[in-house]
C-alpha cells in the first residue's frame, strides 16, 4: 500500500491563495488564506515574507500558466501567423464563458492594490510584456505596417475581452474581439 504525500505548507499556501485571490480578490484576508491552506501563520512569513510576497508569487505562478495557455493556443493553430493570432480569441471565448470566470486576475490585482510599490505590480507588468512579446512575434511575421501599433491593438482587445467577460457574463466579447482582430490583421 503506497503512502500519499501531502503537499508542504508552501505549496498549500500557493494553491489556496491562487484560488481565493481569484474568487475573492487579492485583498482576501490572511486568516482565510491560512485556513484554506491549513497552515500556521508562521509558514506564510517563512516562505513568502508575508501576504504581499505570497500574492506576488501567486501572480507569477498564474502568469506562467496563462502564458503557456496562450502559447499552446497559438501553436495548435498551425503555421499561419494570422490564424495563430485569431486562435487567441477562440481560446478567450472558452475562458470567458466558463462558469466561475471572474475576469483578468492581473487587472484585478492592479486595481485592488493601491500601493504603487506593491511587488505584485512588477509581476503584472512583466506578464503583460511577455504576452505583448508573444503577440508581437506573430505580428512581425505578417509584415504589417506599424507592427507595434497592431500588437498594442490586439492587447487592448484581449484585455477588453477579459473585462467585458467578467462585467457582462452573458455576452460573448471574444467573438466580437476576434472579428475586430480580423480587421486589424488585414
Amino acid at each position: 500500500m503506497g503512502t500519499r504525500i501531502q503537499p508542504g505548507p508552501r505549496e498549500r499556501l500557493l494553491t489556496a491563495a491562487q484560488r481565493l485571490s481569484y474568487e475573492q480578490g487579492v485583498n482576501v484576508g490572511v486568516d482565510a488564506l491560512l485556513s484554506a491552506a491549513n497552515v500556521a501563520r508562521r509558514s506564510l512569513y517563512e516562505h513568502f515574507g508575508g501576504k504581499d510576497g505570497l500574492i506576488a508569487e501567486v501572480l507569477r505562478r498564474a502568469a506562467a500558466e496563462d502564458l503557456d495557455r496562450y502559447r499552446s493556443a497559438i501553436a495548435a493553430a498551425g503555421d499561419d501567423p494570422r490564424q495563430r493570432l485569431l486562435a487567441v480569441f477562440d481560446m478567450l471565448d472558452e475562458i470567458v464563458t466558463t462558469p466561475g470566470f471572474r475576469g483578468c486576475r492581473y487587472l484585478g490585482a492592479d486595481l485592488a492594490l493601491a500601493e504603487p510599490a506593491h511587488p505584485a505590480h512588477a509581476v503584472t507588468q512583466q506578464y503583460r510584456q511577455s504576452l505583448h512579446d508573444l503577440l508581437a512575434h506573430e505580428v512581425q511575421r505578417l509584415r504589417l505596417p506599424r507592427p507595434g501599433h497592431v500588437t498594442d491593438q490586439l492587447m487592448l482587445l484581449i484585455e477588453g475581452t477579459l473585462a467585458t467577460g467578467a462585467a457582462r457574463p452573458t455576452s460573448r466579447p471574444a467573438r466580437d474581439a476576434r472579428e475586430l482582430a480580423q480587421h486589424i490583421l488585414s
